[in-house]
């Protein structure tokens, strides 16, 4: 049986479910201080005063860190910068304020009680300037960024006429956001002479080591970053942010390990979240119910420091069949911290202004949004004028359809009941773009038998462990207890940021070459062992199934260890890679789905229930689907929050995010989420890799705010344009 794409278990799961798998915050070295960060209070200004002598006298502490005493960085710190990833960092350097909660000082004691308590202490005091924090009133001043994750920041094809048989224009928002994973950042960081170590909690170790080198202005030979576990990311994990070079500037200024972990409220502010965007969107159609003319126009803020483009519009360029469609991006800066990547950046947001609008206009229409949908399927990718590598979104739209019983739906709104509960049902489609960049693997068998395989990726919960053992274990002929991978370290062999949803599909092809190549090397050994049951065999001949190597057709097998044993009992080592080539040149590659939610309203209280959502997808062969699925589910789950809960309140006054915590800031829990149908269409991708595969970390997400709020406005009749949908909406 093929491995490829079985349900296998986590290979990881016993260390997590028995709290042993070691994450950033867990690491203790000898003689490790602890450091806690000072943020400012002023959105805006110049620190001029800044009293550290009681802090500096207390019990325990090492040191307080200030722009006054740190260490002074090349290029005042900036060297490191390479957007989208390499952020502008502020690392006590001058005393200018850009953003409320961004770090002004550290503090160093032996121990975190010490160096939380000294923290306190410390009193600033500041030349306050105006802030910019009100969206409405920058955003006539807002600008055109550079490019739109690598996009054209604009773009425009046919010709957009005002006149049409039928149109929707809306406005549609979403709030900012904070990603939340369980794991706040951590850092630890430890020289050793001129050599730096860091077990940083980061979806991208080998980034987070060229930064790290620019900044401090160190070669990044001297830079190792250790980073075998994330407790989740989910974007805010793909940059380095500020914390890390002050750590190891804290490290170095003390001469000792330094561990530096967030508190969960300054996950609000230094390290990024989504940003707030404001979308325009105009969708025409004509009496055959075709789509004529689409204009989609996003605002989104970003900081004063830094441009960071929320691509929303991006999908809208390609998911329907549309001869006139005209898209942009502009940036509002305010005087907060940069926002950043966060699940789906762009297609999260913008799946939901346009397949509400789809909704919208189906209304309009009198026709099913389903069917409106299908008969705007689109031949092409139109934008690029490019074929599709593969795209079986209406596979999606029947089996998805078909499990919801979609068929069984009322369109009228306010007519499906449940008790005295309002019932809804709708649906949107999903999109995610398929990425995939250099990477590279090793592989070396033991003498002991054991199959090693190493790349410098990461695991964020994803299963990045499971599915390469898997891979490996298959590629070889080995049982999975014979095959160990390894990842997490900046001196194993490069991968690409955890990020883009392209790890599998980077990975998996370099990881498939360098065990193919030790194989090779293997059976060039046996073929030439006199005493191997493949002595003299054609290598085409020679198999290895279950860990044992012969000829095929012949039952006589003996380990393939035994060879090693026999030719100087040295172990095999073989390296691999893999890049993507000009096939994005030749095609369009995404990710599809199709993502049906029914809710429930109170009409009187108008606390919304989602009892139900049923989704399919189209993302390729999948490589396990256990570990598929969970993440599939994982990111409706994340679609849920966003529809209903999530959102960052800015107190427009001081700049600071009021609900910067757990118990405010609120996410689904297991008693929001009713029962998820996940499907895929498992069809390989021809062209994306040699495996067929793509990414599915974001994919999940997208469509799914807009279905539910479809869902809401078929139960309610109020159409809710502005996430999250709380209840107050609902009252008018």
């Amino acid at each position: 049986m093929s491995l490829i794409g079985a349900p296998v278990d986590r290979v990881d799961g016993r260390l997590k479910v028995t709290g042993t798998a070691p994450y950033s915050g867990d690491v203790d070295l000898p003689r490790m201080a602890h450091a806690v960060l000072v943020l400012s209070t002023v959105a805006n200004g110049r620190i001029t005063t800044m009293e550290t002598t009681d802090a500096a006298r207390m019990p325990g502490v090492l040191a307080v860190m200030t722009h006054l005493n740190a260490w002074k960085l090349p290029q005042g710190g900036r060297a490191g910068v390479n957007p989208p990833a390499g952020r502008v960092l502020t690392l006590l350097q001058d005393d200018v304020v850009h953003f409320n909660r961004q770090p002004i000082a550290v503090v160093v004691a032996e121990t975190l009680d010490q160096a939380e308590a000294a923290a306190r202490e410390v009193k600033v005091g500041y030349a306050a300037e105006p802030a910019i924090l009100k969206f409405a009133e920058a955003k006539p001043n807002a600008h055109a960024p550079e490019k739109a994750n690598q996009e054209p920041t604009d773009s425009e094809r046919g010709h957009i006429s005002e006149d049409a048989f039928a149109k929707i224009e809306a406005v549609y928002t979403t709030p900012m956001e904070h990603h939340n994973p369980m794991e706040p950042h951590a850092t630890v960081a430890h020289w050793q002479g001129e050599k730096l170590t860091l077990y940083d909690a980061t979806q991208y170790i080998s980034g987070c080591q060229t930064t790290i080198a620019k900044t401090l202005g160190i070669p990044k030979d001297d830079v190792r970053v250790v980073c075998p576990y994330v407790g989740g990311g989910f974007g805010c994990k793909g940059s380095t942010w500020a914390h890390v070079p002050l750590a190891a500037m804290a490290a170095r200024q003390v001469a000792r390990p330094v561990k530096l972990v967030l508190e969960r409220p300054q996950m609000f502010g230094p390290v990024g979240g989504r940003p707030r965007t404001e979308q325009h969107l105009m969708l025409a159609a004509d009496p055959s119910h075709r789509f004529t003319g689409t204009r989609h126009d996003v605002f989104s803020h970003t900081s004063m420091i830094e441009d960071f483009t929320e691509p929303s519009a991006l999908q809208t360029r390609m998911q329907y069949d549309c001869a006139n469609v005209q898209t942009s991006h502009r940036l509002v800066r305010l005087s907060v911290g940069t926002p950043t990547f966060q699940r789906a950046p762009g297609e999260a947001t913008g799946t939901f202004a346009l397949e509400s609008a789809i909704d919208e206009l189906a209304y309009r229409l009198k026709i099913d949004p389903l069917e409106l949908r299908r008969r705007n399927e689109p031949p092409i990718d139109q934008d690029k004028q490019l074929p599709w590598s593969s795209r079986k979104v209406l596979e999606c739209y029947e089996q998805g359809a078909k499990a919801f019983e979609w068929s069984a739906r009322n369109p009228a709104p306010r007519s499906m009941t449940a008790g005295r509960m309002q019932v809804g049902l709708g649906m949107a489609s999903a999109t995610y773009p398929a990425n995939r960049s250099a990477a590279a693997a090793s592989a070396r068998l033991t003498t002991d038998g054991i199959l090693v395989v190493r790349s410098g990726t990461q695991e964020l919960g994803t299963g990045m462990y499971t599915i390469m053992t898997q891979l490996a274990a298959q590629t070889m002929g080995f049982p999975l207890d014979r095959v160990r991978f390894e990842l997490g370290d900046s001196l194993f062999p490069q991968a690409p940021v955890s990020g883009g949803s392209q790890s599998t599909a980077s990975v998996a092809p370099a990881v498939q070459s360098a065990v193919a190549e030790l194989r090779r090397k293997l059976v060039t050994l046996a073929v030439g062992d006199q005493a191997s049951p493949a002595f003299g065999a054609p290598e085409d001949q020679v198999v290895i199934e279950d860990g044992a190597i012969g000829r095929r057709g012949e039952q006589r097998r003996e380990p393939a260890v035994a060879t090693l044993a026999r030719t100087g009992n040295q172990s095999v080592e073989a390296e691999g890679a893999a890049k993507p080539g000009d096939e994005k040149k030749q095609y369009s590659m995404h990710s599809f789905g199709a993502v049906f939610a029914e809710v429930q309203v109170d009409p009187e209280l108008g606390i919304i229930r989602v009892p139900r959502v049923v989704a399919r997808y189209d993302v390729g062969r999948l490589l396990n689907a256990k570990t598929g699925r969970s993440q599939l589910l994982g990111g409706i789950v994340m679609g849920i929050g966003m529809a209903l809960m999530e959102e960052s309140v800015l107190d427009e006054r001081y700049g600071r995010i009021v609900n910067a915590n757990l118990a405010e800031y609120h996410v689904p829990t297991n008693a929001d989420v009713g029962m998820i149908d996940v499907g895929v269409v498992d069809d390989a991708d021809p062209y994306i890799d040699a495996l067929g595969a793509r990414g599915i970390g974001e994919i999940g997400i997208t469509g799914v705010a807009a279905a539910i709020a479809n869902a809401v406005y078929h139960a309610t009749g109020v159409r809710v344009r502005d996430l999250p949908i709380t209840l107050d909406k609902l009252l008018v």
